[in-house]
């Protein structure tokens, strides 16, 4: 599988076009950006790091009957993926308060939450992507109905279910995490970009450590190594 040339550069990874026009071709980038792209950085190694850890958790919900766009990893930084039109919005599942939501709503942060809560965010940077409520989406035609906002709903919750559970085995507690949704050429709705540290927030269960992007965002230490860590435990048998 060969690169053709750029169909999308983000903040964390370049897409490519390749021979088949419903593959593409995702490669991993060693870039930060935080607080709406105010904070910058680079960390040698960290686009290896996510391309591993997103690559064998997407095997994980795939195992539970899950879709992705994955298909498969190609190199230490590449995978080859389906091609889907991304669903603009940004779905958010929090199980412990932490980020925005405490800033917003005075939640202590680290409380736990009753059950796990879904938040939409408009998918625009140049916007900042505000949140959003179900009408705004309607509103907005970020989606074509009602059941699509529930069909969201109803994938985030049982990603999170699978993911929770897992992490748990490896002594990590998932606070949160974003994840995001693409429409393949036969309609089907898919999870698609990424989940690893950069778009999740993970502590150790017993320290309360951050283990993820967080330490970039405040400054509390490497990334890589916290990242190797994270990959590290997720690799492991148990």
């Amino acid at each position: 599988m060969k690169k053709l040339g750029l169909f999308y550069e983000g903040k964390s990874k370049k897409l490519y076009k390749t021979e088949d026009k419903n593959l593409l071709i995702t490669e991993f980038k060693d870039d930060f950006t935080a607080l709406n792209a105010e904070k910058k950085g680079t960390e040698i190694g960290k686009g290896a790091l996510n391309c591993k850890i997103s690559t064998q958790l997407f095997h994980i919900l795939e195992a539970q009957g899950i879709k992705t766009h994955l298909v498969k990893i190609l190199n230490d930084t590449t995978q080859a993926v389906k091609k889907v039109t991304i669903i603009p919005i940004e779905v958010i599942v929090r199980n412990t308060a932490a980020g925005s939501l405490t800033k917003r709503l005075g939640i202590a942060e680290g409380k736990k939450l009753p059950f796990a809560l879904i938040e939409f965010y408009y998918k625009n940077d140049a916007l900042h992507s505000p949140i959003l409520n179900d009408e705004h989406c309607l509103l907005m035609n970020l989606v074509k109905s009602e059941s699509d906002l529930e069909e969201l709903k109803r994938l985030a919750r049982e990603i999170n279910s699978v993911l929770k559970k897992f992490f748990e085995t490896r002594n990590i507690d998932l606070i949160d995490f974003k994840i995001e949704f693409g429409i393949d050429y036969d309609g089907n709705i898919l999870l698609a970009d990424e989940i690893s540290p950069d778009s999740c927030r993970l502590w150790d269960f017993t320290t309360h450590e951050k283990l993820d992007k967080d330490r970039f965002r405040q400054n509390i230490g490497s990334v890589t190594v916290t990242y190797e860590e994270i990959l590290k435990r997720i690799s492991s048998t148990v």
